[in-house]
């Protein structure tokens, strides 16, 4: 299965490998490697940033305080967000784009004394961020005005859309509106794929805290379709395509985001100025992880901090 549309500003993903209050003296500018789109361990991020100060900024004075700069991340989503059980290397877009964002910070990613990596469940991303136990988050997570009251979002930074994964040979699933009581459908708790098929659809539905928990139980015959956003999706299909695959177009616009504390808008504005006026390096980390997929990657505007 090979599927090539455009990212937009506007459009969604549906096929992957798969104002200023902060002064910046040493943002990291266009990266010089990874543009390959081949090696794991190309510093796509460019050059860690130096003399890095954010006025008035809770989280940044945390971070410089510890010394330290501590990330949410998922770690089972494929060209996203994946930690290699064999190597230990953490790979994906998302996993870059954190790596990114410490850069910039002042903290060398390939340091582990200086940038730690959580992995949190999506059901206690929110939590994790007001308890203060990371620092900021970037994994599929989508910006909701629900999640809004509680925490901030920088960005978005990626446009995705909700789809639906199901066996190979599954002729009958072929898209939200062929979901009936008698479907079972997988998904993670507290995402917005799973409350969406509960309001939209008559299937059941069955929660796990990781999409490859799903998986395994789709594998198994023991639910119907696995759904989240189609970026996710189709980096299972594109491990196992014997066994998966997409059925039907993606039913929605997701906006991933990156998780920060309620009320830091110099951090807010800090990585919102970091994504537009980095666009070579979101181009390069878009190639290395997602571009043999054959999609045109196109960076999506940030929204106004307000």
């Amino acid at each position: 299965m090979r599927r090539t549309r455009t990212l937009t500003g506007l459009g969604v993903l549906a096929a992957s490998l798969l104002a200023l209050t902060a002064c910046n003296s040493g943002t990291p500018g266009s990266p010089d490697a990874g543009s390959d789109g081949g090696s794991s361990d190309a510093p796509v991020y460019g050059a860690v940033a130096t003399d890095v100060t954010i006025e008035n900024s809770p989280t940044f004075d945390k971070i410089k305080a510890a010394d330290k700069v501590v990330i949410g991340v998922k770690e089972d989503q494929p060209g996203l967000g994946y930690l290699d059980p064999v190597t230990g290397e953490r790979k994906g877009f998302d996993v870059d784009v954190a790596r990114w964002i410490a850069a910039s910070l002042g903290y060398d990613p390939t340091d582990s004394s200086k940038v730690e990596y959580k992995a949190i469940a999506s059901a206690n991303r929110e939590q994790a961020i007001i308890n203060g136990d990371i620092d900021y988050y970037v994994g599929t997570y989508s910006i909701t005005d629900k999640r809004k009251e509680q925490i901030a979002f920088a960005g978005p930074y990626f446009l995705t859309g909700q789809g639906l994964l199901v066996a190979a040979d599954n002729d009958t699933i072929t898209g939200k509106d062929s979901l009936t009581a008698d479907t079972t459908v997988c998904s993670v708790t507290g995402s917005t794929p799973i409350q969406r098929i509960r309001e939209e659809t008559p299937a059941k539905v069955v929660e796990f805290d990781t999409y490859s928990q799903c998986v395994e139980k789709l594998k198994n015959g023991e639910v119907d379709a696995v759904t989240t956003d189609e970026a996710i999706l189709l980096g299972y299909a594109a491990q196992d395509p014997d066994n998966l695959k997409i059925a039907g177009e993606p039913f929605s616009e997701e906006r991933y985001g990156v998780g920060l504390a309620k009320g830091d808008t110099a951090f807010q504005e800090f990585v919102n100025t970091m994504f537009t006026d980095g666009g070579s390096t979101w181009e390069a980390i878009f190639e290395k992880n997602l571009g043999a997929s054959g999609v045109k990657g196109e960076q999506p505007a940030v929204d106004p901090v307000s």
